[in-house]
């Protein structure tokens, strides 16, 4: 799947739980979404952990480690 923006791939998916939802679709179409939403869904979960990733970061203090809020270096750089 190329790639998609997390915006696109969450109303892409909307429209796919809303399609099955109706419950119009033949049982071959409904798989196929099905089967685009699951992508969908692993697509977001890739991007949703790589944003968690850029703005926590895992710091060790008096001996266990704690997850603390990213620091962008640009506003570190003006404090």
């Amino acid at each position: 799947m190329a790639e998609i923006k997390f915006e696109e791939a969450l109303k892409k998916l909307e429209k796919i739980v809303s399609d099955l939802e109706a419950g119009k679709l033949p049982l071959d179409e409904s798989l196929k979404k099905y089967e685009e939403g699951i992508r969908l869904v692993q697509g977001c979960s890739k991007i949703l952990e790589a944003v968690q990733k850029k703005v926590e970061v895992l710091t060790k203090k008096e001996g266990t480690f704690q997850l603390k809020p990213f620091e962008d270096e640009q506003q570190q750089d003006k404090e």
